[in-house]
């Protein structure tokens, strides 16, 4: 007779559950992204129930710093459709990225570089939190956006010949 021995859990550290809610696929052909760094947003309740149900706009977006701060500047949020519009948000505000002193210093000195920026990759779940991605990027000219279309098309071509 065997005694039930005891579950052992292999991992005690689990891997919170991301779940992509919005993306700027516009910035990765605009930018070349050098780095990125996950933030936290802060953000008023029908903002948060208007970006779970995927209505949240990263495209026109970027960073700007005042005061020590970081903020979010034209991101789109829709409003919340089940709620009267006295306690909805505005869908342009300026919301505050939560990020520590030394990585907001860290990306003030990264931005100061000669063409530098800050945009917005993506916006996920992470856990019950929701989490903003970050690039440092600099802007493509028109000759390197031809160049990679290039590359994209020369890639597909080598993908289509080898499955035939």
């Amino acid at each position: 007779m065997q005694k039930n021995s005891p579950k052992i859990n292999k991992n005690p550290k689990k891997e919170p559950i991301l779940k992509r809610l919005a993306d700027n696929r516009y910035a990765k052909f605009q930018y070349e992204i050098h780095e990125t760094i996950e933030a936290g947003i802060e953000l008023l309740g029908t903002e948060v129930k208007s970006i779970r149900n995927g209505k949240a706009n990263l495209r026109d977006g970027y960073c700007s710093f005042r005061n020590g701060e970081i903020l979010l500047l034209n991101v789109h949020i829709s409003p919340h459709k089940n709620v009267g519009s006295f306690f909805n948000h505005d869908p342009l505000r300026n919301r505050k990225l939560l990020l520590h002193k030394k990585e907001i210093i860290k990306l003030k000195s990264n931005t100061e570089k000669k063409g530098m920026t800050i945009i917005p990759l993506s916006i996920y779940l992470k856990g019950s939190w929701i989490k903003l991605k970050l690039g440092i990027g600099k802007g493509k000219k028109l000759h390197d956006k031809r160049q990679a279309d290039k590359q994209k098309s020369i890639k597909k071509e080598i993908n289509s010949a080898l499955k035939r």
